[in-house]
């Protein structure tokens, strides 16, 4: 009956999707947290690392910081502090429990030691919070294996990795490298521990995903640029690599409300602004990859 029908949709208006986003202090994962926070039909919960992230992300002072037509108030219960790496999951099973999607925007995060290498002469860079082993692989296996035990099936993960991994030799692997006094070197290879949470996400979780490889990442204003897919580290029709942060936060959100951005992979970035027409229309550019998808037998998994 139509009264059937008029109820029965008002109760899906009314139904909202509850979507962990993590590293929502950072940059892109903070797009996609503000973003789903004004966008009807969503909780968002943002997970950060510490308290101290917390405070900032509320404050408006974290990653991309509050602009002044962000009228969206980050409700201080919608913040969790959590620790992906922690080998106690029980905190993240809990968070993830009545969850329908994971956003995972966290990353190993270089920077300068303030030594100098020798032969270079350029700044020496680590990852003071944490290898890339630590939080790209065994972080986000502890995210995926939480959100298999979720109570909602199914629930869809959208991981933003990185261009550059059919590469062994990309020079994002030498950050972080250790070598020890054996002469063994240890630490770095971010690309290679990404593509091992990736192909576990793929192959060992049956959870519906969507992985997105963006180029490099830029802070300037989304939705003024025509968008670009390809894979393997090839893009068709630009010679462009990078990609606004914001753009990657709108394609991940895409993948939310799209079906047929699950279980793809692909590269993403701009074109320069101006050039091209303007993407609005995120099925037609999924559509642009005429069904491919990364191969991950390209490059090194570590």
């Amino acid at each position: 009956s139509l009264t059937a029908c008029s109820s029965a949709s008002a109760l899906a208006a009314t139904e909202t999707r509850r979507v962990l986003v993590t590293g929502a202090a950072g940059q892109t994962g903070q797009h996609i947290f503000r973003k789903l926070l004004a966008k009807p039909g969503y909780t968002p919960i943002g997970a950060v690392r510490s308290e101290e992230s917390r405070q900032a992300l509320l404050a408006g002072t974290a990653g991309i910081g509050a602009t002044n037509d962000d009228a969206t108030q980050i409700p201080p219960d919608s913040v969790v502090v959590c620790d992906i790496t922690n080998a106690d999951t029980s905190a993240l099973d809990k968070l993830l429990a009545d969850c329908d999607a994971l956003m995972i925007c966290t990353s190993a995060k270089p920077a300068p030691t303030g030594e100098i290498n020798e032969e270079t002469k350029r700044p020496v860079f680590g990852f003071p919070n944490g290898q890339p082993e630590l939080v790209d692989w065994a972080g986000q296996k502890n995210l995926i294996d939480a959100a298999k035990k979720a109570t909602k099936k199914d629930v869809h993960v959208v991981l933003c990795g990185s261009m550059g991994g059919t590469n062994p030799n990309n020079s994002l692997n030498n950050l972080g490298k250790i070598t020890n006094s054996d002469g063994s070197v240890t630490g770095g290879d971010i690309l290679k521990w990404k593509r091992k949470s990736e192909v576990y996400l793929m192959n060992e979780s049956g959870l519906p995903y969507t992985i997105v490889h963006p180029g490099g990442l830029l802070n300037e204003p989304g939705n003024e640029r025509e968008l670009c897919l390809g894979v393997d580290d090839k893009i068709p029709g630009t010679s462009n690599n990078s990609v606004p942060r914001e753009d990657v936060a709108n394609v991940m959100i895409a993948a939310l409300e799209d079906e047929s951005y699950r279980g793809r992979s692909f590269d993403l970035v701009s074109k320069p602004v101006g050039d091209g027409v303007r993407t609005k229309d995120y099925g037609k550019l999924l559509q642009s990859l005429d069904g491919k998808n990364c191969d991950y037998s390209l490059g090194e998994i570590a």
